[in-house]
């Protein structure tokens, strides 16, 4: 049975700090849904209302355009552990680049990574959770630090010409790139 709740709380809190991986969905009329797992050190929690993440450079730029298009976002956390439980936070976010207003305060809340392109702010509207119980128990490994590194080892100036030149989603909505590489940790 699900639950709903206006703001996230202590437990649902410390639940979201123990986890690897959360996953985020988008959509924007007549695009695909854009479904998105993530890793790292990169979820904040800045207030009940109010959660963030950074975002590094891969394969694509969905979120932003979704975002920039319609604003909604759904974040999945999974607990793959006991006790069983899925908590999804449904809000509206915008995303916040280097050169934006509001960078600043945000980036304050992260250590920076190799390949750093942008934090999503997020404002939660709603936060469910349920049972979990078709979760399966999974161990965390370690995380892969191949994207890190490749952002690492990357050249500063082709990679911002390359981030210039995509201003498009996979269907063509547009995106705003970042005017900045962060190169190391």
């Amino acid at each position: 049975m699900a639950d709903f709740f206006d703001a996230l709380d202590d437990k649902h809190i410390a639940m979201i700090g123990k986890q690897p991986v959360f996953f985020v969905a988008t959509a924007a009329e007549d695009a695909r849904i854009n479904l998105s797992p993530k890793g790292y050190d990169a979820f904040r929690v800045i207030a009940p209302d109010r959660v963030a993440y950074l975002d590094l450079g891969g394969s694509g730029n969905e979120t932003h355009a979704h975002l920039a298009a319609d604003g909604r976002i759904t974040l999945m956390f999974c607990n793959f552990d006991r006790p069983a439980l899925i908590l999804r936070i449904y809000g509206r976010g915008r995303a916040v680049l280097p050169q934006d207003d509001g960078w600043d305060e945000l980036v304050g809340h992260f250590d920076l990574m190799p390949g750093t392109r942008q934090i999503f702010d997020i404002a939660v509207e709603s936060v469910q959770t349920s049972c979990g119980w078709g979760v399966p128990f999974m161990d965390y490994r370690d995380e892969r630090h191949t994207l890190k590194k490749a952002h690492a080892q990357s050249d500063p100036q082709e990679w911002l010409a390359k981030t210039q030149g995509r201003t498009k989603s996979i269907d063509g909505l547009p995106t705003r790139p970042t005017d900045r590489y962060f190169a190391g940790e």
